[in-house]
């Protein structure tokens, strides 16, 4: 664990590949959108034809076209200076300006029209007048080749813009967009010396790796397979809660059969426009086809794969749905031969859509539950083996105070010793440091914050309650820490872990877990007759734990050997039970728990004298580890287990 994320080859590509050669440019060539080149064609005509006339309009020139009599009294009265005569077409310019006959302030230039019954001697008038006649124009005109290029550039401007717009909608829709596919990728030719993600990088799930190890032998021989008939898994499903390692796991499978892999989120196939996720799907699984032996991740796949139907669809809900079914397509148009194996990872298996679990799309289901002792000391090992550590530090320790810590969990316990260890200057992570980080991991970290002295006195009780409970109960946790200083939002806190592994639990046990955590308000009612707002938290871990008793384990006489209520709350409860059942749970409920509470108060004032002096400690020191606190209650601490 700790490897990052494989890179993207491109921005625009919407999954991460690791082992596979650089994609080469695309090509404008193959696939084009039907009707887009004529659309493009019509388009540039109509611009081209606008363009055209608009500048013929504008640049005719300003010049205005006045009558032939006004000409002849301009002429007369010496206002002309030059003119130009082309056939029966008269162009000239004025000595001084005149108001335009067709309004719009005064011209200077002009042209006008020499009817062909004058016979007004004009050569002799213009002589007489001295006026310059030219054999150029007076008012230049562009000609058509001019003409024509002013009118090229909205097209080319159109042209550029269009192709812009379709490659920025190429790159959205994938499969090779609008102008073509990107060209098959060379052979896959890993570098040498580039460091893959293997089974050496994987511990503390070992039953799992077993699980894989086919899928890898497949990969790297698969004639011998073939040569006994035998078909690899199509599909591999990893299930488990968070940070267990299931990316890490897919990576370490493809790193160490060395063929490319394909990551991606689920959620990365979403688009608002309906289509463009199956799209997606479609390029991401030729890919992989043309680079096979490969092998696909997808994370979080309960996103898309969730069961399908129910309730009005909307956008979004259409396009999820396309997209699954595109994945049920590709994963079932596989063949032996093909060598490409999807692996999706999951939090949430119970959610998924039936035709994506079935053999034939994903075969296998593996459960990747989180590590046990040995598993927890190994994951450390492999977190710790580029850090400089003390001699006094003893992993085995760590890994037996830490259960149920997942490897991402134990994987930050470790970052967060070596920050502690850089913040204080030394050169080498100690044990202090990481029992500090892991203080800081389960209880939050430690608060500034001066509280008057009843209430410090008050929460001295309120922990040693806790912690007292915890020590003189029959099978419970063995108290590891006791503080008074504020931790994220607790203004104390006491640490309680097992010696080893849990995998289920007596009525027993859950009893002296409820009678714990009401240790600090019982403590609270021994000492001061009354209870404060401190006890929120512990309130909501005995309700959780007195309706599991009650709901679902079968440990009321009254509920009987039934799972009343579903184990995800988030479900309401009268969906799942029938209202008189669910006044049977709560009542029940409320009898363990006031049991408890009475039990809880009955041994705190039989050990009263114990209780003051963990609190007297606590006021003092602030913090008690677990020799300390034995010691100071009188009371044997439980033998560890090697």
């Amino acid at each position: 664990m700790g490897n990052s994320a494989p890179p993207r080859k491109t921005p625009d590509q919407p999954w991460r590949t690791e082992g596979t050669p650089e994609a080469p440019p695309r090509r404008p060539a193959g696939r084009k959108l039907p009707g887009g080149w004529w659309g493009l064609a019509v388009a540039a005509l109509v611009v081209f034809l606008v363009a055209y006339l608009g500048l013929s309009y504008y640049t005719r020139g300003n010049e205005p076209t006045i009558s032939y009599t006004e000409f002849s009294r301009q002429l007369n009265d010496g206002n002309v200076t030059t003119v130009y005569a082309k056939g029966d077409t008269i162009q000239g310019r004025l000595k001084n300006p005149q108001p335009n006959p067709q309004g719009g302030g005064k011209y200077t230039k002009f042209k006008t029209q020499r009817p062909a019954f004058a016979d007004d001697k004009l050569w002799q008038n213009l002589t007489r007048h001295h006026v310059t006649v030219t054999a150029q124009p007076v008012v230049q005109q562009r000609g058509f080749l001019s003409n024509l290029l002013l009118s090229l550039a909205p097209i080319l401007i159109l042209v550029a813009l269009w192709l812009f717009i379709s490659r920025r909608v190429s790159a959205g829709l994938g499969a090779g967009g609008i102008f073509g596919r990107r060209a098959p990728p060379k052979p896959v030719e890993l570098q040498p010396g580039t460091p893959r993600t293997t089974f050496d990088d994987v511990a503390g799930i070992d039953e799992v790796k077993g699980e894989l190890a086919d899928v890898v032998d497949f990969l790297k021989n698969p004639d011998a397979y073939r040569r006994m008939g035998a078909k690899p898994p199509r599909g591999v499903l990893l299930t488990g809660p968070p940070g267990t390692g299931k990316t890490l796991l897919a990576r370490a499978v493809a790193g160490e059969a060395g063929v490319p892999f394909f990551s991606a989120s689920a959620s990365e196939f979403i688009e608002m426009i309906v289509g463009v996720g199956a799209s997606r799907v479609r390029e991401l699984f030729a890919e992989a086809r043309r680079m096979a032996p490969s092998i696909i991740f997808i994370d979080e796949i309960d996103t898309i794969g969730r069961v399908r139907g129910g309730g009005a669809s909307l956008g979004g809900h259409d396009e999820r749905e396309q997209t699954l079914n595109q994945i049920l397509t590709e994963m079932d148009g596989f063949t032996g031969s093909e060598g490409v194996i999807v692996i999706a990872a999951t939090n949430r298996a119970d959610v998924l859509d039936p035709a994506l679990t079935r053999p034939g799309r994903f075969d296998r289901v593996v459960t990747v539950s989180p590590p046990d002792r040995d598993g927890r000391e190994a994951i450390l090992r492999i977190h710790t083996r580029e850090m400089p550590l003390a001699p006094d530090v003893d992993l085995a320790q760590v890994a037996r105070m830490t259960p149920g810590m997942t490897g991402a969990e134990l994987a930050n316990l470790a970052n967060e010793a070596a920050l502690l260890a850089v913040k204080r200057g030394k050169p080498q992570v100690t044990q202090s440091d990481i029992l500090e980080a892991l203080e800081k991991v389960q209880l939050g970290a430690a608060r500034s914050l001066v509280m008057p002295e009843e209430e410090r006195r008050r929460t001295a009780y309120h922990e040693s309650g806790h912690a007292l409970l915890g020590m003189l109960q029959p099978g419970a946790d063995p108290v590891r820490k006791i503080t008074i200083v504020p931790r994220g939002r607790a203004l104390g806190a006491t640490l309680s872990t097992p010696e080893s592994e849990r995998h289920a639990y007596t009525e027993e046990y859950l009893r002296g877990r409820i009678i714990g955590a009401l240790g600090g308000m019982a403590a609270e009612q021994v000492v001061y007759e009354m209870i404060t707002t401190g006890s929120e938290s512990d309130l909501e871990q005995v309700t959780n734990i007195a309706r599991g008793m009650v709901a679902r384990w079968g440990m009321s006489e009254r509920v009987g050997r039934l799972s009343a209520l579903p184990n995800d709350l988030q479900q309401a409860y009268g969906l799942a039970a029938a209202p008189h059942t669910l006044d049977v749970i709560e009542s029940e409920m409320r009898r363990i728990v006031e049991e408890c509470y009475e039990e809880a108060r009955h041994k705190l004032g039989e050990h009263r004298g114990q209780l003051e002096a963990l609190a007297e400690a606590l006021l003092v020191n602030e913090t008690l580890d677990e020799a300390d606190a034995y010691r100071i209650a009188g009371i044997l601490r439980p033998r560890k287990e090697d």
